[in-house]
């Protein structure tokens, strides 16, 4: 299987998480909001709806693969990469208001005293739904860190808090017949669960968006580098890194002897750039500055 999964580009293995994703989610969704309905639970409805919005980010998740793939242009001269990580963002965004919406409905829950009875079919229904969404999470974790997708990674955290919440609500059917404000409470956790996966997506791409700094290890790593190669270099600064999906762009300075010809130093920057791409995968742009 693995091998399989190898010899797949990049898109056709987000299309694979994707379809899967949709299909037993749709499915899940019919069965969950069966059993909510029948238990008139907010928590298990609230959960239908947050299995449902895995199948829509999962055809968010396509589209971003399929403007992912799509080569660079005139436009975009350094290709569509970071429309995964849009992507990624309109996934959180779908969660917030789910969750915010099923918070205000735990809430009137409780403040109104309803209590709820869960008949056993429904408990089974959410057994399945925890084993389930917990496998499809391992499934996109593997596939996301196997291509190095934000997405992926991301539908994933999203299926994982899918199951935790089916976990809790079976937890909660076995004890509400002696506590009466357990739907309700579950009902706030399972939102707060859902907003709280949502920031941690939100904030992760966005920060990939806007761009991050080197980390200090990083940038000393290279900097060991550059200067083993030429007693010339007298100072590497000024480090960028800019994300573009799977693309990536590196550049900073080096300072060198002013007295060494154009033709070496060119020469030299080119060794460097080669090696730097090989090593890191980045596409690396170094000016070079006369020495002080």
């Amino acid at each position: 299987m693995k091998a399989i999964l190898r010899k797949l580009s990049k898109t056709k293995i987000g299309y694979l998480e994707a379809i899967v994703s949709i299909v037993i989610n749709t499915s899940l969704f019919g069965l969950k909001l069966w059993a909510g309905l029948v238990s008139h639970s907010v928590a298990m409805i609230a959960d239908a709806w947050h299995t449902l919005s895995d199948s829509l980010t999962s055809m968010v998740v396509m589209l971003g693969f399929r403007l992912s793939s799509k080569p660079a242009d005139q436009e975009h001269p350094f290709g569509h990469g970071r429309a995964e990580l849009v992507a990624s963002i309109v996934i959180g965004t779908l969660l917030v208001v789910v969750g915010v919406n099923f918070t205000k409905e735990s809430i009137n829950r409780l403040l109104h005293f309803k209590s709820v009875s869960y008949p056993k079919i429904a408990i089974i229904v959410f057994v399945i739904s925890t084993l389930l969404k917990e496998g499809l999470a391992q499934f996109s974790f593997y596939l996301g860190k196997m291509i190095k997708s934000t997405s992926l990674v991301a539908d994933g955290w999203h299926h994982r808090s899918d199951a935790i919440a089916s976990f809790l609500i079976v937890v909660g059917a076995f004890l509400s017949r002696h506590f009466w404000w357990i739907d309700g409470v579950l009902g706030i956790f399972v939102s707060l669960l859902i907003i709280y996966a949502a920031y941690h997506i939100v904030r992760k791409n966005t920060s990939d968006i806007i761009g991050e700094a080197l980390s200090e290890n990083l940038i000393q790593e290279i900097s060991q580098i550059v200067y083993h190669f030429s007693d010339e270099i007298s100072d590497v600064h000024h480090f960028h890194l800019h994300k573009y999906g799977e693309h990536s762009e590196l550049t900073f300075h080096i300072r060198l002897n002013p007295k060494i010809s154009i033709e070496s130093a060119h020469e030299l920057t080119r060794n460097i750039e080669s090696l730097l791409q090989e090593k890191y995968n980045y596409h690396v742009t170094i000016h070079v500055e006369p020495e002080k």
